[in-house]
């Protein structure tokens, strides 16, 4: 009996965010649009004009400016871009329960089951591009094939509004002339590697012996790689995923040296993070950090606890003790950002068993958050805080 393959799309949304706002803005229509702002931000997006022009995403704003001065510069919209998302997925589900998204502008789907009664994957594909199109006013580029990794290969090679569908027994002749950065998972560092060893396409790295690569990149590394360079994947796709990490970020207006400045900034961020983790019902496992430098270069560092945790106090010092431990010594830093990771819901706990920390901190956040839902988030703040005249909202 013939094994029946399922049928996988990969729907890609065409330059979101920029297109977003040239749906609300008709007049940016045929302008090269960057979704960016200030002088020391970075691009978010650009539309197909802007990156004719060689602006690309996380480009600093300075840098796109002097490439396209007469680009037009969209300060971003992170409530609205939500918005469009929702209806862009309910669209998707309307197709198929089986929806998994990955980003606001991607996701999986899983239409074997819907062939029945909306015809093959191409005609499906159709549908939603004519759909997204006519309701939400933008494009969206449609990915085909027999599993997730080949699907969003393809999504990737017929941007902007298009489709392509690769055949199973096509998969090799598609999958080997690429060049082994396609690859998911493989960045400038691991691409570096590969390269080492002589490895430029996916299809040098699919006659490497797997062994080769699991001595140069690890055990996990290296058979992933493997396996998808012959085109395997079995993951399916996940209609039920819960959300794993909750972070926010700042870039300053200027490089900030100050150390209690800068730890003024790691506890707002996490008084806005822990608040959301809180509202959703989560506690974190791992608290990380993030700081970037003058010069761009950035570095990371996490604890994981033996207890999951949900006060803002308690983050904020391990935070705060992860940032101490870097002892900068007065580096110019230009962004710091707290992510609480590993999340798990946050039921039971309250009935920690021996060693238990002290119940105040939760109860204390428990009725300031309640005041700031109903009062607004600046009604009340961590003394630190206090003298602060602003209080950025953004991510």
């Amino acid at each position: 009996m013939n094994q029946i393959l399922p049928t996988i799309l990969h729907v890609d949304m065409d330059a979101f965010f920029a297109s977003v706002a040239e749906k609300d803005d008709p007049k940016l229509k045929g302008k090269a649009v960057v979704v960016g702002a200030g002088a020391r931000g970075v691009v978010s997006a650009a539309n197909y004009e802007a990156r004719k022009f060689g602006i690309r995403a996380a480009m600093p704003i300075y840098r796109a400016k002097a490439l396209a001065p007469h680009a037009v510069f969209v300060t971003p919209d992170h409530k609205r871009y939500s918005e469009v998302s929702a209806q862009v997925m309910a669209i998707f589900e309307d197709v198929t329960p089986y929806v998994e998204p990955i980003s606001l502008d991607e996701a999986f789907l899983d239409v074997t089951g819907a062939k029945k009664l909306l015809g093959s994957g191409r005609e499906i594909a159709d549908l939603i591009r004519k759909r997204v199109e006519s309701e939400q006013g933008i494009t969206c580029s449609v990915g085909i094939s027999h599993n997730k990794f080949i699907a969003k290969i393809a999504s990737a090679h017929c941007k902007p509004n298009g489709v392509l569908e690769i055949d199973p027994d096509k998969v090799l002749d598609f999958l080997h002339p690429l060049a082994a950065s396609e690859i998911w998972g493989v960045g400038p560092k691991t691409n570096e590697q590969l390269a080492k060893l002589g490895l430029v396409t996916v299809g040098d790295i699919a006659n490497t012996p797997r062994g080769t690569l699991i001595r140069t990149l690890g055990q996990a590394s290296g058979s992933s790689l493997y396996e998808l360079a012959w085109g395997r994947d079995y993951r399916d796709v996940i209609t039920e995923q819960s959300e794993k990490s909750i972070s926010a970020s700042e870039t300053f207006d200027t490089d900030l040296d100050d150390q209690e400045s800068i730890l003024k900034e790691i506890l707002r961020l996490t008084e806005k993070s822990s608040e959301r983790m809180r509202a959703k019902g989560y506690a974190a496992n791992t608290i990380s950090i993030k700081v970037r430098f003058a010069d761009f270069s950035t570095i990371t560092r996490s604890k994981t606890l033996d207890l999951p945790i949900t006060t803002t106090q308690e983050i904020f010092e391990v935070a705060k003790n992860l940032y101490l431990a870097l002892k900068l010594n007065n580096a110019f830093i230009r962004l710091v950002g707290i992510s609480l990771d590993s999340l798990v819901a946050n039921e039971g706990i309250q009935q920690m068993a021996l060693g238990q920390r002290s119940t105040g901190w939760r109860q204390a956040d428990k009725a300031v958050d309640l005041i700031k839902a109903k009062f607004g988030r600046s009604s009340l703040r961590p003394a630190r805080l206090v003298e602060s005249a602003e209080d950025n909202e953004d991510d």
